[in-house]
C-alpha cells in the first residue's frame, strides 16, 4: 500500500527541486575529514557493496545521511541527482543510482510523446555522470496506459536506442527499474523480470540493464531467488525492503534476506545492493544498521 512517505511524492519533490529536507533531534550535520570517516567506517565483509536510497532518509539531511552512512560501512547513497553529488564526494561516497534524467515514474520511455522530453534529459544528464566519475542512472518504463507489451517494447527500444551509443561512449549504464503494478504502482508495464529481460535482449547493450527490487518483484511474481540465478546477466542494481508494508527486513515480514543476498553474491555481482525500507522503528539509524548487518553475508 501507498505511505504518506512514499517515493512518488519524495521524486517529485526531487524533481521541483522543493525538497524539504530537515534534521531530525539528537543528529546533526557532522564535519568529518576523510582520516575520521576511515576510522569510523564499520568493517563489514565486502561481499556486498551497501548503499541506501536517500529519500527513505528525508528526515536527515543530505550531509547527516552521508556521515551516518559512512560510519556503518556503506559505499553509495541511492537516486542523488547532480545537486548532492558534491557532498557524497566530501564523505568518499559513491552515487550509486544517479536520478535527475527522468520526468516522473508514470511517464516513461513505453510512450513516443514523452520521447523528447526524455532524450534531451538523458542526452544531458549521461555525460554529467560520467564527469563525476558514476555509472548507473535511473530511467523507467512509464505507464502502460492500454499499451500491449508489444508495444511498450517497441517504443521502448524506439526511444532507447537514440540513448545507447552515448551511454556506451562514456560508459553509463541505463538502469530501468522494476515496480509492482499491484500495489504500489498501478499500471506500470515493467513489472515482471520477464518483461525487463525481454527489453534488454532487444535492446542487446550491456549499456542498458535492470533495477530488480526484491520488494516490487515479491509482490508481482515471486520466485525472487530463481529469477536471481535465471536473469542475473541483465540486472545492474538491487533494492530492498520487507514485504508486505515496505518496512525493516528483519523477521517482521516473509522475505529471507541472507538466502537472497547469498544467491545475488553467488551470481558474481559486484554492484549496489541499497536498502529502500520505509522505517517504521523511532530509530531509524538503527534500523539501517541492523539491515546491513541482515544483508552483509
Amino acid at each position: 500500500m501507498e505511505s504518506n512517505l512514499n517515493r512518488r511524492t519524495a521524486l517529485k519533490n526531487i524533481l521541483a527541486g522543493t525538497a524539504a529536507i530537515g534534521v531530525s533531534s539528537g543528529f546533526s550535520a557532522l564535519a568529518m575529514d576523510q582520516q575520521d570517516l576511515k576510522k569510523s567506517a564499520a568493517k563489514l565483509k565486502g561481499n556486498i557493496n551497501h548503499s541506501v536510497c536517500q529519500w527513505c532518509f528525508s528526515n536527515l539531511d543530505i550531509d547527516t545521511l552521508c556521515a551516518e552512512a559512512k560510519k556503518l560501512g556503506l559505499k553509495g547513497i541511492d537516486l542523488v541527482g547532480p545537486k548532492d553529488w558534491p557532498t557524497l564526494k566530501k564523505y568518499g561516497l559513491t552515487s550509486s543510482m544517479c536520478n535527475g534524467a527522468e520526468i516522473n515514474l508514470v511517464d516513461g520511455f513505453n510512450d513516443t510523446k514523452f520521447h523528447d522530453t526524455l532524450i534531451k534529459n538523458y542526452s544531458a544528464m549521461i555525460p554529467l555522470v560520467a564527469e563525476a566519475g558514476y555509472k548507473n542512472l535511473i530511467c523507467f518504463s512509464g505507464s502502460r496506459r492500454g499499451k500491449s507489451d508489444e508495444t511498450g517494447w517497441n517504443n521502448c527500444v524506439q526511444g532507447l536506442k537514440q540513448l545507447i551509443p552515448l551511454a556506451e561512449k562514456h560508459n553509463v549504464v541505463l538502469v530501468m527499474e522494476l515496480l509492482n503494478s499491484k500495489v504500489d504502482h498501478k499500471d506500470y508495464q515493467c513489472d515482471t523480470t520477464a518483461w525487463g529481460v525481454e527489453l534488454a535482449k532487444r535492446l542487446g547493450s550491456e549499456n542498458f540493464k535492470l533495477l530488480y527490487d526484491i520488494y516490487h518483484m515479491q509482490i508481482d511474481e515471486g520466485n525472487v531467488i530463481s529469477n536471481i540465478k535465471n536473469y542475473h546477466q541483465y540486472i545492474a542494481h538491487y533494492h530492498t525492503a520487507g514485504v508486505p508494508g515496505r518496512n525493516e527486513i528483519d523477521e517482521t515480514q516473509e522475505l529471507y534476506y541472507p538466502a537472497i543476498m547469498k544467491a545475488i553474491a553467488d551470481t558474481g555481482f559486484k554492484g549496489f545492493v541499497a536498502q529502500e525500507f520505509i522505517p517504521k522503528n523511532a530509530d531509524k539509524l538503527a534500523s539501517l544498521k541492523k539491515a546491513i548487518s541482515i544483508c552483509d553475508i
